[in-house]
């Protein structure tokens, strides 16, 4: 069997989480991993429990910079990429809705959650696609995958964290978003929505704040994404079926002890949905070719 390469990013706070799928993708199959993260310590660590085929690049994932040149090195060392795994995150910890002294300006909000928590995985997700196209090779079967991390905090409003919702809401449309395109290119993209996992993402202070009870075992995430690398016919907690040519461009809910694919919202009415497929890239291709055409008579 062939080695595969996964390249997984942990960003500032989700190194555990990152280390637990490589850790089951490394007993499943032969893989070279090859982790990122802005904590050099913690990903040196990481990769001294992984084994010898593990890599790790210190990564500052909000640089694009940064992630491309990452991205080319762990190309240049397996020749290959199979599965990235856009993992990074982190929550706001200032209060957003603060009040101000009203005789001045207020200070700019810090947005170092959007910049992880959606731009990085945006920039991420569009590297993948090159070194994914890259790593093609002729008469190729198996498709490589792209999962994608958001929240169930994408998926119901977080209060007190509006801008790590917004970003992971963010994660789980753009992931809808690219899909249809990506799988024109045999790429097979997915985008997870974990309930509360204690990972670091916050202090064991701050984790006190929700009962335990109510966490998910990251052991039902990382079943989740494995069964997703996997591909094939997928099935989720419900008995809900997916066949191998209809399973990319999924949600996939995880909560508990199970998980749940989540179909897109539905269009309000037909004219709604007859508008929304001029927005297709086939569509806007042919526009801007015609736009070319015109320009040159």
């Amino acid at each position: 069997m062939s080695k595969k390469a996964a390249f997984i990013t942990g960003g500032a706070s989700g190194m555990g989480f990152s280390v637990a799928a490589a850790l089951a993708l490394r007993t499943h199959e032969t893989w070279d991993l090859h982790l990122v993260d802005l904590n050099a310590s913690a990903g040196e660590s990481a990769v001294s429990s992984l084994g010898k085929n593990a890599h790790f690049y210190q990564t500052n994932v909000t640089d694009y910079k940064s992630l491309s040149s990452a991205f080319e090195k762990a190309y240049s060392v397996s020749g290959r990429l199979d599965f990235v795994f856009a993992n990074a995150g982190i929550v706001e910890r200032d209060n957003f809705y603060e009040k101000h002294d009203l005789s001045s300006v207020p200070p700019e909000p810090n947005q170092l959650t959007v910049d992880i928590d959606l731009k990085a995985v945006i920039n991420t997700a569009y590297l993948a696609h090159h070194y994914f196209r890259k790593s093609a090779k002729d008469g190729a079967k198996e498709s490589p995958s792209l999962v994608m991390t958001a929240s169930c905090g994408g998926l119901y409003p977080s209060e007190f964290c509006p801008m790590y919702s917004a970003g992971k809401a963010g994660v789980l449309h753009f992931n809808r978003a690219i899909s249809y395109s990506y799988h024109l290119d045999n790429i097979r993209t997915y985008a997870t929505a974990p309930a509360i996992i204690k990972t670091n993402l916050m202090t064991g202070e701050e984790w006190k704040s929700f009962p335990e009870h109510y966490f998910t075992p990251i052991s039902t995430l990382v079943d989740a994404v494995v069964q997703l690398v996997d591909g094939g016919d997928l099935e989720d907690s419900t008995g809900k079926k997916i066949k191998e040519s209809d399973a990319w461009g999924l949600t996939v809910e995880v909560n508990g002890g199970r998980w749940y694919y989540r179909d897109p919202i539905p269009f309000c009415d037909e004219n709604m949905e007859a508008m929304m497929k001029y927005t297709s890239m086939e569509n806007q291709l042919a526009r801007i070719e015609k736009t070319k055409r015109e320009g040159k008579a």
